[in-house]
């Protein structure tokens, strides 16, 4: 794979974050620190279970993909950061996304995500939450593909070290320009 261009230089950047405990600060409280952001920037930031990120290409793709997606204007939910959810999550179906990626009250470990100007490290305190810097990145696992729905038998049938480009596989199946339920990622 091409190295990554270097973090000072990306428009899209990611930090790992914890919660005090579980459950606290509760998701509802997340939600409402994104709704604020997203009213005083036009800029995207999103929130992930750190379980299911499985690294910066990941990201990376997903947000190209949703960049791709809305410039030939297949978009099909008003918020750009619920789309964004769609591709890091490899599917088509936002409950379904969510469900995979989505921070929940069960989520300890979270990965913020932030376009420029906005600094995902500066947005953490808003959140209530302390840096994590084990959270991400972290290396691509089992439990990661087992949270994206990539089953067993398509990890067997490649190395661990090409767990990566599973994730990044599904990503690109995303098809938003077909009706919801009929995407490629729907067949999988």
């Amino acid at each position: 794979m091409p190295p990554l261009p270097p973090p000072e230089e990306r428009a899209l950047r990611a930090a790992g974050a914890r919660r005090a405990e579980a459950g606290v600060p509760p998701t509802s409280s997340l939600i409402e620190t994104l709704r604020k952001l997203a009213q005083e920037s036009e800029s995207l930031v999103a929130l992930f279970d750190a379980r299911s990120i499985a690294g910066e290409r990941h990201l990376l793709s997903a947000w190209a993909h949703l960049g791709r997606s809305r410039s030939r204007g297949e978009s099909r939910l008003r918020e750009r950061s619920a789309e964004f959810a769609l591709f890091v999550a490899g599917d088509d179906q936002l409950p379904r996304a969510l469900k995979k990626v989505g921070v929940t009250d069960g989520s300890e470990r979270i990965v913020i995500v932030a376009e420029r100007p906005l600094d995902p490290e500066a947005l953490i305190g808003r959140f209530d939450l302390t840096p994590d810097p084990g959270a991400y990145p972290r290396a691509v696992d089992a439990t990661t593909l087992d949270r994206l729905g990539i089953q067993r038998s398509e990890r067997e049938a490649v190395p661990t070290t090409a767990w990566e480009g599973l994730v990044l596989e599904r990503v690109a199946l995303v098809d938003l320009s077909a009706p919801a339920g009929r995407s490629a990622s729907a067949k999988l």
